[in-house]
């Protein structure tokens, strides 16, 4: 009978033992990553300095907006349309309808951005998801501006990973002069982990489609990993340091929020979805904010202008779900902290996506209440802008 008891009090504590480690591997992987706590800042409409005017409307789920002169915008609409805005009227012929564009769900004719030798060269690229047979798929395609059309199709990246959710698909040039894609799960979240495939990723190439020999993964236009679907990128003026926008997860593939402000580092894993919120492990980057409950960031722009003093350097995104735009204040002694941030004030549209600065310094923005999941209210989609009182 004593050695029975012996044997049963050396069984307990081995049980003991793994309770314990298992419970401490938890941990390990999922404490939450301490860290000084970013404040929001209240603001009343009535001290704000700035005012906003309606610019256009009439409008399709517009998607991305650049200008290529002072008196010409160009307007992503979701559905295949590339519109043209001249002197502030919106033009009925579009630069160019995308027939085989797919726009059943969250996915569309999605990114756009000029060459950054546009004036000499006139060179567009666009993003567009489409449906390739049995999957979707989303193409980076350069074209030639020549005013009243486009020609001299290019593909630039094809088959990168899409579904009705979660396509991406921003695109900007860098200060490097490189082109920087985003792209989302496409639905199949565990891959974002594994580099060797385009789910969940920033993408880094030059701009005739070839992969850099500086990238962090060698022959991989993998910039970043670890994303679930982020849809707004841009850089702090005059550096390399860039900030992305990112949708958290929506209920069914996570607790719902957790949406994120980051920022990008050279092979940065950024553990979707291994970790979301405020949860980090190590090897994985932490976001700089989080936002429970969601607010669908939908879009980044840093202001470089003066024309509202009080905005330069700032980071702005539009938010789907959270109906907004958000100001984030970046620490001047360490351009990749936060400060503070607030949702601006008087910005009552609905559901906001693109945000991004003029050429006359202007902060342009755009409705997103058609998608199918806004209130859709007379004369939208439409295009605002903020300008100093």
């Amino acid at each position: 009978m004593k050695r029975y008891n012996i044997f049963l009090y050396v069984i307990i504590l081995l049980l003991n033992f793994n309770f314990v480690s298992c419970k401490a591997e938890d941990k390990k992987l999922t404490e939450e990553k301490p860290k000084e706590a970013v404040k929001e800042n209240k603001t009343s409409k009535d001290n704000a300095e700035y005012k906003t005017e309606l610019f256009a409307e009439d409008l399709y789920v517009p998607w991305s907006i650049v200008f290529t002169s002072p008196e010409r915008m160009l307007v992503n609409e979701r559905n295949g349309k590339l519109r043209i805005i001249l002197n502030g009227k919106l033009q009925d012929n579009p630069l160019k309808e995308f027939e085989d564009v797919s726009s059943r769900g969250e996915e569309g004719l999605m990114g756009l951005a000029p060459d950054p030798d546009y004036k000499n060269n006139k060179y567009l690229y666009l993003s567009y998801a489409y449906d390739s047979g049995d999957k979707l798929n989303v193409k980076v395609v350069r074209y030639t501006d020549n005013g009243n059309e486009l020609s001299d199709e290019k593909v630039i990246l094809d088959n990168l990973p899409a579904e009705r959710y979660h396509a991406g698909c921003r695109i900007k040039f860098g200060p490097d002069g490189k082109l920087y894609i985003t792209t989302g799960d496409a639905g199949e979240r565990e891959l974002a982990q594994d580099i060797n495939n385009l789910y969940g990723k920033i993408l880094r190439i030059n701009s005739d489609g070839t992969i850099p020999s500086d990238n962090p993964f060698p022959g991989n236009p993998v910039w970043s990993y670890g994303h679930r679907n982020s849809q707004g990128i841009d850089w702090y003026p005059g550096t390399d340091i860039m900030y992305s926008t990112e949708h958290g997860p929506s209920g069914f593939d996570g607790p719902g929020g957790g949406d994120e402000v980051n920022v990008i580092v050279k092979g940065g894993n950024y553990g979707w979805p291994v970790v979301s919120h405020e949860k980090s492990r190590e090897g994985m980057v932490s976001p700089l904010l989080v936002f429970t409950p969601a607010v669908a960031p939908a879009s980044g722009m840093f202001y470089i202008s003066d024309s509202i003093p009080e905005f330069k350097n700032n980071f702005f995104f539009g938010c789907l779900r959270g109906n907004a735009i958000y100001r984030v204040i970046v620490d001047e002694n360490d351009y990749s902290k936060i400060k503070s941030f607030e949702k601006l004030e008087g910005i009552d549209f609905g559901r906001i996506r693109e945000v991004m600065q003029g050429p006359d310094g202007a902060i342009y923005f755009s409705t997103s209440n058609k998608d199918g999941r806004g209130s859709v209210r007379e004369n939208d989609d439409k295009i605002y802008r903020i300008v100093k009182k």
